[in-house]
């Protein structure tokens, strides 16, 4: 199911993705690739949501698959046609709020995906539609998208209470 995605995500890209002004995009898609694996690099085992793998890989190839074809492409896809306006840009980030959580819903459903310490399906619809706010400032202000990223990191770790270490204790 993961790579029926990747593929979805990838030929959706073709048919609607902006691929002549890509480059413009490639900030972002970087941005939001990093912050997939530096999410489960910071957790660990200590996850919020986890991805179960398809019979043909493990989770660490669902992970790479997310954080470096799935994610970016479909950030591309999302930049590609970012409105102007202030009010059809909230329904746009809603709208794609709502397709993830589809798809997260649709993996749920088939036990592809589970939550863990304390995460619902609805915090993943919330993180949603704060992560493509997130994106689309990062598109236009990026400095502000890092430190506004960075404190819903901690806020994130404080609130469901993730272990995190500075230094690795070798007590």
């Amino acid at each position: 199911m993961h790579v029926t995605i990747a593929i979805l995500t990838l030929m959706a890209s073709f048919r609607w993705g902006n691929w002549k002004n890509w480059r413009e995009h490639h900030a972002s898609m970087f941005f939001i690739a990093t912050g997939g694996l530096l999410y489960e690099y910071i957790v660990k085992e200590n996850t919020l949501w986890k991805f179960h793998p398809d019979f043909l890989y493990g989770h660490e190839m669902v992970v790479i698959v997310y954080a470096l074809i799935t994610m970016p492409v479909s950030i591309f896809l999302f930049l590609s046609h970012f409105p102007e306006r202030w009010f059809q840009r909230l329904k746009y980030i809603l709208l794609w709020s709502g397709i993830y959580i589809s798809v997260e819903w649709i993996l749920y459903v088939f036990g592809r995906i589970s939550y863990q310490n304390g995460w619902t399906f609805w915090y993943s619809f919330l993180f949603d539609i704060a992560m493509f706010s997130v994106i689309a400032l990062h598109q236009y202000k990026p400095f502000r998208a890092y430190i506004l990223s960075l404190f819903i990191i901690i806020f994130l770790i404080s609130y469901f209470d993730v272990p995190f270490k500075f230094i690795n204790d070798t007590r």
